[in-house]
Protein backbone atom coordinates (compact mmCIF):
# COMPACT_ATOMS: atom_id res chain seq x y z
CA UNK A 1 0.00 0.00 0.00
CA UNK A 2 1.25 3.77 -0.94
CA UNK A 3 0.52 6.20 1.60
CA UNK A 4 -0.02 9.78 1.30
CA UNK A 5 0.30 12.77 3.74
CA UNK A 6 1.01 16.44 3.92
CA UNK A 7 1.98 19.18 5.91
CA UNK A 8 4.11 22.08 7.26
CA UNK A 9 5.81 19.91 9.94
CA UNK A 10 7.67 23.38 11.43
CA UNK A 11 8.88 22.53 14.54
CA UNK A 12 7.87 18.47 14.29
CA UNK A 13 6.06 17.38 17.16
CA UNK A 14 4.56 14.35 18.53
CA UNK A 15 1.41 15.00 17.46
CA UNK A 16 2.89 14.83 13.47
CA UNK A 17 4.94 11.57 14.94
CA UNK A 18 1.44 9.98 15.23
CA UNK A 19 0.47 10.78 12.12
CA UNK A 20 3.63 9.28 10.47
CA UNK A 21 3.62 6.43 12.52
CA UNK A 22 -0.29 5.38 11.50
CA UNK A 23 0.83 6.26 8.01
CA UNK A 24 4.23 3.77 7.95
CA UNK A 25 2.19 1.30 9.83
CA UNK A 26 -0.33 1.42 6.26
CA UNK A 27 2.70 1.13 3.96
CA UNK A 28 5.25 3.14 2.27
CA UNK A 29 4.63 6.94 2.88
CA UNK A 30 5.19 10.03 0.27
CA UNK A 31 4.84 13.19 2.61
CA UNK A 32 4.15 15.78 0.44
CA UNK A 33 5.69 19.02 2.66
CA UNK A 34 4.46 22.51 1.89
CA UNK A 35 6.78 24.90 -0.42
CA UNK A 36 7.69 28.59 0.92
CA UNK A 37 4.52 30.10 -1.03
CA UNK A 38 1.37 27.41 0.10
CA UNK A 39 2.83 27.09 4.12
CA UNK A 40 1.73 30.82 4.94
CA UNK A 41 -1.34 30.03 2.92
CA UNK A 42 -2.47 27.66 4.74
CA UNK A 43 -1.66 28.67 8.52
CA UNK A 44 -4.63 29.75 10.59
CA UNK A 45 -2.22 32.04 12.34
CA UNK A 46 0.00 34.21 10.91
CA UNK A 47 3.60 33.41 11.92
CA UNK A 48 7.30 32.48 10.74
CA UNK A 49 7.77 29.33 8.81
CA UNK A 50 11.51 28.44 8.08
CA UNK A 51 12.68 27.44 4.67
CA UNK A 52 11.57 24.53 2.88
CA UNK A 53 14.97 23.23 2.97
CA UNK A 54 15.41 23.16 6.50
CA UNK A 55 12.13 21.70 7.08
CA UNK A 56 12.89 18.89 4.52
CA UNK A 57 16.50 18.30 5.84
CA UNK A 58 14.94 17.50 9.08
CA UNK A 59 11.15 16.12 8.34
CA UNK A 60 13.44 13.20 6.34
CA UNK A 61 15.87 12.42 9.20
CA UNK A 62 12.56 11.90 10.87
CA UNK A 63 10.91 9.53 8.84
CA UNK A 64 14.14 7.65 8.62
CA UNK A 65 13.97 6.28 11.74
CA UNK A 66 9.92 5.13 11.41
CA UNK A 67 10.58 4.09 7.88
CA UNK A 68 13.22 1.38 9.49
CA UNK A 69 11.23 0.66 12.60
CA UNK A 70 8.53 -0.35 9.87
CA UNK A 71 10.49 -1.72 7.27
CA UNK A 72 9.34 0.45 5.18
CA UNK A 73 10.12 3.50 2.25
CA UNK A 74 9.73 6.99 2.29
CA UNK A 75 9.93 10.19 0.02
CA UNK A 76 9.49 13.38 0.64
CA UNK A 77 8.35 16.03 -2.32
CA UNK A 78 7.43 19.44 -2.60
CA UNK A 79 3.76 20.47 -2.17
CA UNK A 80 2.59 23.27 -4.22
CA UNK A 81 -1.52 23.25 -3.83
CA UNK A 82 -3.48 21.91 -0.89
CA UNK A 83 -4.81 18.84 -2.48
CA UNK A 84 -1.71 18.06 -3.57
CA UNK A 85 -0.05 14.59 -4.38
CA UNK A 86 -2.82 12.78 -2.98
CA UNK A 87 -4.69 13.42 -6.32
CA UNK A 88 -2.14 11.59 -8.02
CA UNK A 89 -2.51 7.98 -9.57
CA UNK A 90 -0.25 5.15 -7.28
CA UNK A 91 -2.04 6.35 -3.61
CA UNK A 92 -3.94 4.14 -1.82
CA UNK A 93 -4.56 5.61 1.52
CA UNK A 94 -4.49 9.49 3.08
CA UNK A 95 -3.43 9.88 6.62
CA UNK A 96 -4.99 13.17 7.84
CA UNK A 97 -5.81 14.85 11.39
CA UNK A 98 -9.20 15.64 12.55
CA UNK A 99 -8.96 19.61 11.07
CA UNK A 100 -7.75 17.98 7.44
CA UNK A 101 -10.42 15.43 7.14
CA UNK A 102 -12.45 18.13 5.02
CA UNK A 103 -9.64 18.07 2.84
CA UNK A 104 -9.39 14.34 2.40
CA UNK A 105 -12.87 14.79 1.08
CA UNK A 106 -12.14 17.26 -1.77
CA UNK A 107 -8.81 14.86 -2.14
CA UNK A 108 -11.30 12.22 -3.35
CA UNK A 109 -13.61 14.47 -5.18
CA UNK A 110 -11.13 15.71 -7.44
CA UNK A 111 -9.71 11.63 -7.71
CA UNK A 112 -13.44 10.45 -9.13
CA UNK A 113 -13.57 13.46 -11.25
CA UNK A 114 -10.20 12.26 -12.69
CA UNK A 115 -11.53 8.33 -12.92
CA UNK A 116 -9.54 7.35 -10.11
CA UNK A 117 -10.42 5.70 -6.93
CA UNK A 118 -10.86 7.26 -4.03
CA UNK A 119 -8.25 6.97 -1.41
CA UNK A 120 -9.05 4.95 1.80
CA UNK A 121 -9.00 8.32 4.47
CA UNK A 122 -7.42 7.63 8.28
CA UNK A 123 -7.79 9.86 10.82
CA UNK A 124 -5.65 10.53 13.25
CA UNK A 125 -6.50 12.05 16.33
CA UNK A 126 -4.64 14.73 18.31
CA UNK A 127 -1.92 14.40 21.22
CA UNK A 128 -3.04 16.41 23.64
CA UNK A 129 -0.24 18.32 26.07
CA UNK A 130 -0.24 18.24 29.59
CA UNK A 131 -2.39 21.16 30.03
CA UNK A 132 -5.41 19.14 28.24
CA UNK A 133 -4.82 21.12 24.73
CA UNK A 134 -3.61 19.41 21.38
CA UNK A 135 -0.03 19.53 20.84
CA UNK A 136 -0.01 22.29 17.87
CA UNK A 137 3.24 23.54 16.33
CA UNK A 138 1.82 26.99 16.41
CA UNK A 139 2.16 26.83 20.81
CA UNK A 140 5.35 25.56 20.09
CA UNK A 141 6.10 28.45 18.29
CA UNK A 142 4.57 30.42 20.76
CA UNK A 143 6.63 29.14 23.37
CA UNK A 144 3.80 27.39 25.67
CA UNK A 145 4.67 23.80 25.17
CA UNK A 146 7.72 21.90 24.02
CA UNK A 147 7.24 19.71 20.95
CA UNK A 148 5.97 16.62 23.46
CA UNK A 149 3.33 18.97 24.83
CA UNK A 150 5.14 19.70 28.10
CA UNK A 151 4.71 23.01 29.44
CA UNK A 152 7.31 25.33 28.62
CA UNK A 153 6.32 28.87 30.57
CA UNK A 154 9.92 30.56 31.01
CA UNK A 155 10.50 30.14 27.04
CA UNK A 156 10.53 32.59 24.21
CA UNK A 157 8.52 31.96 20.91
CA UNK A 158 9.53 32.82 17.51
CA UNK A 159 8.46 36.42 16.57
CA UNK A 160 5.84 36.21 14.38
CA UNK A 161 5.98 36.36 10.49
CA UNK A 162 7.83 39.34 9.01
CA UNK A 163 5.99 42.11 8.14
CA UNK A 164 2.86 41.09 10.80
CA UNK A 165 2.22 43.39 13.79
CA UNK A 166 0.91 40.43 15.94
CA UNK A 167 0.01 36.66 16.08
CA UNK A 168 -3.84 36.26 16.20
CA UNK A 169 -5.50 32.78 16.47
Amino acid sequence: MHVALGGTFDPIHDGHRALFERAFELGDVTVGLTSDELAPATRNVDRYVRPFEERKRDLEAELAGFAEEYDREFAVRRLDEPTGIATEPGFDALVVSPETESGAEEVNRIRRDRGLDPLRVSIVDHVQAEDGERISSTRIVRGEIDEHGALTPEREGRPPAQGSESVTD
